[in-house]
């Protein structure tokens, strides 16, 4: 009727569905990334809540034991605050008021060079100066941002609230969402799909996590031996920054040679420590602690995270990998329902 193909038509309303989809999800990116952060820490507490669950007397609902998680989370975090974050105020706060004296120092030509080793040396100095100059330069701007960060209430109340929902009513929704689907076959392919994600998502946290903590006991123990001023900083830094993949190392690295460099500690031993224990994590703990389903090229790592870091800066680059992660489960999972669907052979 009216010379319209009703298989086209129907394309492109889904194309057009599809675009107005993804539009709405970027206006609401920031909403969006508030409730994949609650989803997240959620997945990072769900082992805790289980062992909870099975060791509290038999209930028909979770909420004992989500409870009884959320004291001891909150317990842990007020003794870390107490014993670590006092200890990285006062080295932040005590770095802040010496890396002017410190850069003057470093920026001091050295008398016992001479020669090409001398200009090798200036060179050298020179970069550093320059990217040490960079730094100061973004600290206010940086500082302002980590303190609206912060500061921010969505962060500190919100995603806990909603982590509680997502542990406490994970069945239902799941089950909603499988009601959605009325075809067995699709209800079945959806349900595989959403394991894998859970197991996906449940996996990387706790990986991340491990890499984490093995990073500032490793870091912890090598600056201690060395002598490594404002140690406790530098390591959590380290340890925060594992979050955001190889980027994140790579920023640590820098920062953490920097302030070595013009507090007067000889880099080398750092240098070769960080070398040594990044071969170690990545060739060793890294394959032990995560998964195949999660383990990645690192060009492809590199360009998740800078597409993620253009499109949602930050927060875009901290989900680069399990977005890509989660459109690898999907991808083999539509191959598998179309490998597994009936192919129609038409007659003669």
């Amino acid at each position: 009727m009216l010379g319209l193909d009703t298989r086209a038509a129907k394309y492109t309303w889904t194309a057009v569905a599809v675009l107005l989809a993804l539009y709405g999800a970027y206006l609401l990116r920031k909403t969006l990334f508030v409730f994949v952060i609650s989803l997240l820490f959620a997945y990072l507490l769900h082992p805790l809540v289980s062992v909870l669950d099975r060791l509290l007397p038999a209930s028909r609902s979770r909420t004992p034991a989500l409870a009884l998680a959320y004291v001891l989370v909150i317990a842990l975090m007020a003794l870390l605050g107490v014993q670590v974050g006092a200890r990285v105020v006062e080295q932040g706060q005590t770095l802040a008021g010496q890396f002017p004296a410190l850069i003057h120092k470093w920026e001091m030509p050295a008398p016992v060079a001479t020669g090409l080793r001398a200009e090798i040396l200036e060179r050298v100095r020179e970069q550093i100066s320059e990217s040490i100059n960079m730094v100061i330069a973004a600290l206010p701007g940086a500082g302002m941002r980590v303190l609206t960060l912060a500061g921010d209430l969505v962060y500190i109340v919100v995603v806990p609230l909603l982590a509680f929902f997502f542990l406490k009513d994970a069945r239902a929704i799941k089950q909603y969402a499988l009601d959605l689907v009325e075809d067995d076959g699709r209800r079945q392919v959806l349900n595989s799909l959403m394991a894998d994600v859970s197991m996906l998502l449940a996996h990387y946290m706790q990986s991340l996590t491990i890499l984490s903590l093995a990073t500032f006991v490793a870091y912890s123990a090598c600056f201690f031996i060395l002598g490594v001023p404002y140690t406790i900083l530098l390591c959590v830094l380290a340890a925060v920054l594992e979050y955001i993949p190889m980027i994140g190392p790579l920023t640590a690295a820098v920062v953490i040679t920097i302030v070595a460099g013009v507090s007067g500690v000889s880099i080398w031993p750092i240098l070769i420590f960080m070398g040594i224990y990044r071969l170690f994590q990545d060739y060793v703990l890294l394959p032990h602690v995560m998964g195949a389903g999660i383990r990645m090229h690192p060009l492809l790592v590199l360009f998740g995270f800078f597409a993620g870091m253009e499109m949602a800066g930050i927060p875009g680059a901290f989900l680069s990998v399990p977005v890509l992660a989660l459109l690898r489960i999907i991808y083999r999972h539509a191959r598998k329902a179309r490998a597994a669907s009936p192919v129609s052979v038409s007659g003669p």
